[in-house]
């Protein structure tokens, strides 16, 4: 019924029997070697132990089955953090259902296309997000609900389900356009827990994890869920969007080990007054992911706070990090080495490997097995084992990886390419800059050049800018034009949405 991990063994060994369901893995598990007591959820409503979070999982998914769900039908989850998102979450799993977490910052167009997609049979949502959804079967999280898990007997045996059933669904996050419905495995959470949060995070039943992340995001489920129930660790959640005075309060009032994090969230930490080393606690190390973590604030947040970030590169195709630095070894300006247990490549357009630089290719045991209703992307994306993940870099001499961009975003300038990510961290290191992006835009005479947009910290002009990348990197690289903007557009997971940008009518 559970994984059994042997961590003897480089890479670890992840065992499961042929019957297995991940909910009871993560939940179940703990209750029956005698952690039922522990603490595993606090939320804005308290504190909630595994015990506990066991049998809400069980009336979740008789409530869910009360509503007419079946094994296999797919469950809209629109709520923000909480315990019971988490139960709900697992509760669908362990009915043999599959929960589809949804992002809660969309609008009620988003969530047509998306439920009419996926063919929901039920929808779970925040009251506050209640207008935006329609739909003939939904539970309000809240009176509504809490009365539909009282109700519902609670189904206690988990569905006969194996590692390689459907468990859950993610929707691709819509960086590059329209978002793609991930298909996951029952065996891929365990397995993001076994290959990266325990030999490269080092998470240890003990710690207590915040993500700002939230749980919609693959990072997020994983940093928040997954990892933590894997070892009997506690998670923190807060319903509230995560900025800078939120995390702030977060971490001195409950005082995290681990922190999950994403590059703007870090720089906005680094520009508030209040991140202090006494701010963060016993805060032991933080994660970063959904775009790459400029080296100097790594390297300030070293400063201020007396702990590391682990830059690491994951994807929702993958379900979490593959390639990462570890505590041990902090290369702030690459992404570290590959995770043990999975392979990288570099490739060029025509799919053939190259050396030094190009697109990465990721083959592993967490890959989803494809792209709900969308076999065009699906046969773009997935070859084989071997999944593209559009992110360009290049293999260094001593085993890191550095990234260079998405590839849909290069440009090439003067016949020569010129990575977008360059260019804007070039530009963060200015004092006056918070935030940066860089997308291509055609001079006077139809050619492709630079051009940057950026939040400003400080005064500073365009010129001022111009003549820092200049100083910084080959000139041909500078941005052509620099626009100052309030903020960029972005999706709920921090990535830059660099199509908005490249749109003259935005």
């Amino acid at each position: 019924m559970f994984s059994t991990i042997d961590a003897s063994v480089s890479p670890p060994r992840i065992e499961l029997p042929r019957s297995y369901n991940a909910a009871t893995d993560l939940l179940d598990r703990h209750v029956l070697e005698g952690r039922g007591d522990k603490i595993a959820v606090i939320d804005d409503r308290g504190s909630t132990t595994y015990e506990q979070l066991a049998m809400r999982a069980d009336h979740a998914a008789g409530a869910l089955a009360a509503m007419g769900v079946q094994p296999e039908q797919r469950v809209a989850i629109v709520m923000h953090d909480s315990a019971d998102w988490v139960a709900a979450f697992l509760g669908a799993i362990q009915l043999g259902a599959v929960p589809v977490p949804l992002n809660t910052n969309l609008t009620p167009a988003d969530y047509a296309y998306m439920l009419r997609d996926m063919r929901a049979r039920a929808v779970l949502v925040s009251e506050s997000l209640r207008a935006k959804i329609v739909h003939d079967n939904v539970a309000v999280d809240g009176a509504d609900w809490q009365e539909k898990l009282a109700l519902a007997p609670a189904i206690t045996e988990p569905a006969e389900t194996t590692p390689d059933d459907v468990a859950f669904w993610l929707y691709s996050s819509g960086s590059t356009g329209k978002p793609k419905g991930a298909m996951h495995v029952h065996g891929s959470l365990i397995q993001t827990a076994a290959l990266y949060a325990q030999p490269i995070l080092g998470i240890r039943g003990d710690d207590v994890v915040y993500s700002a992340a939230k749980l919609f995001f693959a990072y997020g489920l994983g940093n928040a869920l997954t990892f933590p129930l894997s070892v009997g660790a506690t998670a923190v959640l807060c319903a509230d969007r995560p900025t800078t005075a939120t995390v702030l309060r977060v971490m001195r009032q409950h005082r995290p080990t681990i922190f999950g994090g994403v590059p703007t969230l870090f720089a906005q930490l680094l520009a508030d007054p209040g991140l202090t080393r006494d701010a963060v606690g016993p805060l032991r190390v933080s994660t970063s992911a959904g775009e790459a973590l400029p080296r100097h604030v790594g390297e300030r947040w070293r400063e201020r706070t007396g702990s590391d970030i682990l830059d690491g590169i994951g994807s929702t195709e993958m379900l979490h990090i593959f390639l990462s630095n570890r505590p041990s070894e902090i290369a702030y300006g690459t992404t570290g080495k590959p995770v043990p247990g999975y392979e990288l490549e570099l490739r060029s357009e025509a799919g053939e490997r190259v050396a030094g630089e190009g697109a990465l290719w990721v083959r592993g045991p967490t890959s989803c097995v494809g792209y709900w209703n969308d076999r065009a992307r699906s046969l773009g994306t997935f070859h084989g084992p071997w999944t593209r993940t559009g992110d360009q870099y290049v293999a260094n001499a001593d085993g890191t990886w550095t990234y260079s961009g998405r590839a849909d975003d290069m440009l090439k300038v003067g016949g020569i390419w010129v990575s977008p990510f360059e260019v804007e961290s070039a530009l963060a290191e200015h004092p006056a800059v918070l935030e940066a992006a860089v997308v291509g835009a055609e001079d006077k005479d139809g050619l492709v050049k630079p051009k940057a947009f950026v939040v400003l910290r400080a005064t500073a002009t365009a010129d001022e800018l111009k003549a820092f990348v200049k100083d910084k990197l080959a000139p041909f690289k500078y941005p052509r034009w620099v626009e100052m903007v309030s903020e960029l557009p972005k999706t709920a997971t921090g990535k830059i949405q660099r199509f908005k940008l490249r749109d003259p009518n935005r």
